[in-house]
């Protein structure tokens, strides 16, 4: 899997390989050796699905320490804006953002580090969103912004 480095640490957008003909596609969307190759020890212990309407905003969410959590996003159907926002302190991006378009077409995943709030902005009719954590959801840890959705 191609990995694409920003200029924030640690945060990557890859395009997979993806292997099409007549019959349709096939392409590995995770893949743990590629991910020892970049460098990187991931240990994903919780996938999530979410289904949301055009418009629909989620998040800004992020877990705080002892229980933070990277992310893997990916689109299964439709079109969206996801974005991540560094809220490490000492980083030499904090409170700066980066936005990505993840869409089902163009099959492009983005891997959050802990460290990072996430959310996402729904651009087509409807989007299907699928994404792995590194560590579980904990209720008490739990920080986001206010949300809405646009008319």
């Amino acid at each position: 899997m191609p990995f694409t480095t920003t200029e924030f640490p640690g945060l990557l957008v890859f395009d997979p390989v993806i292997h099409q003909d007549d019959r349709g596609y096939f392409f590995e969307s995770y893949n743990e050796q590629a991910w020892t190759k970049q460098g990187l020890s991931i240990r994903f212990v919780q996938d999530n699905q979410s289904f949301s309407k055009y418009g629909v905003i989620r998040g800004l969410h992020y877990q705080l320490e002892p229980y933070p959590q990277a992310k893997l996003i990916r689109v299964l159907s439709g079109r969206i804006l996801d974005v991540a926002l560094d809220l490490r302190q000492g980083s030499p991006t904090y409170g700066k953002h980066l936005a990505v378009e993840l869409s089902e077409d163009n099959k492009k995943q983005f891997f959050i580090p802990a460290g990072f709030a996430h959310g996402f902005s729904v651009l087509s009719e409807s989007a299907e969103v699928s994404y792995k954590c590194d560590g579980f959801y904990h209720k008490d840890s739990e920080g986001g912004f206010a949300t809405t959705t646009l008319p």
